[in-house]
């Protein structure tokens, strides 16, 4: 087993030429919008965000990642912060974006607590002008990430639906995969005017056989019952880095970048960086997804 997975390491290296991508050969500045959610809590969302986000700054890429759970906001405690203010701030017109926006010792920006969100559908035009205002100053990132609550909430729902592209966080177990699928379907029928580019990671696996047979079974049922398209786009490994890292307040990406996860995260990154963004995408029409314009 131990060699198998070995050997599954050094072809995931090898697939995505290596990790030292040339920054200069990336693509041309456009900012990517992705939002990382899932079915049921607990598959490990909140950490595949924060590793991601840090990922992209190993490459050089300038990253704001956005904690977008309402109830159980704990990206910060990933980061090992406490941050005094969040986009609610912004909202009520009692911080400007800038005032709010954290610098983290990863390389990456940190937006606190995204619970303004749920309350945009209500306020004014002059709210509205202010907000988007504001949350345009956000469009020199290339990358920006947020952390979506786990479930089906409104809040969670908008930021899927206005996102560039969502990644579908699910596990081997059959209650998150039942989950992943529900959220699916749900995504599925409530947006069905719009494109939404949908894929799968699949956390805590002992193979990618057992990765790749769990996304299967997840695509195949959503073809045949949903009429709908889901990509898989990568697992990663269960391992005792990540409980570690969490324990350490320090994502496993900086505390062991050589780590059997941290090694999934640089692979997914890699195919996420192949594919070009389809259509109108970025802070601008985020916004008017969001406020339903």
């Amino acid at each position: 087993m131990m060699e198998d997975q070995a050997a599954e390491l050094r072809t995931l290296m090898q697939n995505h030429s290596g990790w030292k991508i040339d920054p200069n050969n990336l693509q041309i500045h456009k900012t990517r919008i992705i939002a990382i959610t899932s079915g049921k809590g607990g598959v490990g969302k909140t950490n595949i965000a924060v590793n991601m986000a840090i990922a992209y700054a190993q490459l050089g890429k300038k990253v704001i990642l956005i904690d977008g759970d309402l109830g159980m906001a704990n990206v910060n405690i990933l980061l090992n912060m406490v941050p005094n203010y969040n986009l609610l701030h912004v909202i009520n017109h009692q911080k400007k974006m800038s005032e709010i926006i954290q610098d983290t010792e990863f390389g990456i920006k940190f937006i606190a607590g995204a619970n303004g969100f749920s309350r945009i559908a209500n306020l004014s035009e002059d709210e509205l002008s202010y907000f988007a205002e504001e949350f345009s100053m956000l469009g020199d990132a290339d990358i920006i990430i947020i952390d979506t609550g786990a479930g089906i909430s409104n809040n969670v729902l908008q930021f899927v639906a206005s996102a560039d592209e969502v990644y579908v966080v699910t596990t081997p177990e059959p209650t998150a995969i039942t989950d992943a699928y529900g959220i699916i379907k749900i995504i599925s029928t409530e947006f069905m005017n719009r494109e939404i580019n949908l894929k799968l990671i699949v956390n805590r696996v002992h193979s990618a056989d057992e990765g790749r047979r769990i996304a299967e079974r997840i695509m195949t049922i959503v073809g045949q019952f949903l009429n709908y398209k889901v990509e898989y786009l990568g697992f990663i490994y269960d391992d005792p880095t990540v409980m570690s890292s969490v324990i350490r307040q320090k994502p496993f990406m900086i505390v062991s970048p050589s780590s059997k996860p941290a090694i999934c995260i640089k692979h997914i990154i890699g195919k996420i960086e192949k594919t070009e963004l389809q259509g109108q995408s970025g802070v601008s029409k985020f916004l008017k997804k969001i406020l339903g314009k």
